[in-house]
């Protein structure tokens, strides 16, 4: 089975196929606020890339979030039309858990943040487990100055990886036993989406179409705006 992965809960694009053979294709690009304009070509040149045609996607795989709202509005979007349009089924991964994947080779606490914008972090933490990473903390927003005592109250040593560590670096750098991983592994890999994906797949872990929704955890930007002016 072929899967086509689409993530775009930061400012990057990302898409990739692969199947029982790994990925065979991948393609990122970070364009701020253009994930509309950049998504469908991106799956085109993808699959040209691959040599396949998007007819022959056994299942879309997609990452429900949280992240920017509207960067995941376009991704669950465009994953709900072609899963519905090839009558294939959708699985969806947290974005938090493609961000700690790479990571899962680290004996480490992970602590996969993603920057949320208005001065908040979207974070979770995790633990290395044979083959991948199990997420021990539920998906939370809140300041870094919140992840640093959380951080702090672990005593452990711990692996930061995410735009979030990488934009607020300045805070973390304090804790001595805390660690940031470099710019290449900020945003969540479409590869490692694929590689998620599929392991479900085997399971026959996925939803129709139409049952599938992003993961905000909390209100879109223009709302948190209307109530302030209302309040105002």
């Amino acid at each position: 089975m072929l899967i086509l992965g689409i993530e775009t809960s930061t400012q990057q694009v990302g898409c990739a196929i692969g199947g029982h053979e790994g990925v065979l294709a991948s393609t990122h690009s970070s364009r701020s606020k253009r994930h509309a304009e950049t998504l469908i070509p991106s799956i085109e040149f993808l699959c040209r890339s691959a040599r396949v045609e998007l007819s022959e996607m056994g299942a879309v795989a997609v990452d429900l979030g949280p992240g920017l709202f509207t960067g995941l509005r376009v991704g669950v979007a465009t994953a709900k039309a072609i899963a519905s349009a090839l009558r294939v089924p959708v699985i969806g991964v947290a974005s938090l858990d493609l961000l700690a994947f790479p990571a899962r080779f680290s004996p480490r606490l992970i602590a996969a943040v993603i920057d949320a914008r208005r001065g908040e972090l979207f974070s979770a933490l995790y633990r290395q487990v044979p083959g991948g990473v199990q997420r021990i903390s539920e998906p939370a927003v809140g300041t870094a100055d919140d992840l640093v005592s959380d951080l702090l109250a672990t005593g452990e040593d711990v692996l930061l990886v995410g735009d979030g560590a990488v934009r607020y670096a300045d805070r973390f750098q304090e804790l001595l036993r805390v660690e940031i991983v470099d710019r290449g592994l900020a945003h969540p890999s479409a590869r490692s989406l694929v590689q998620l994906a599929h392991a479900r797949a085997l399971r026959e872990d996925w939803v129709p179409s139409w049952e599938v929704a992003p993961v905000y955890l909390r209100k879109p930007d223009a709302e948190i705006n209307w109530a302030v002016r209302e309040g105002g």
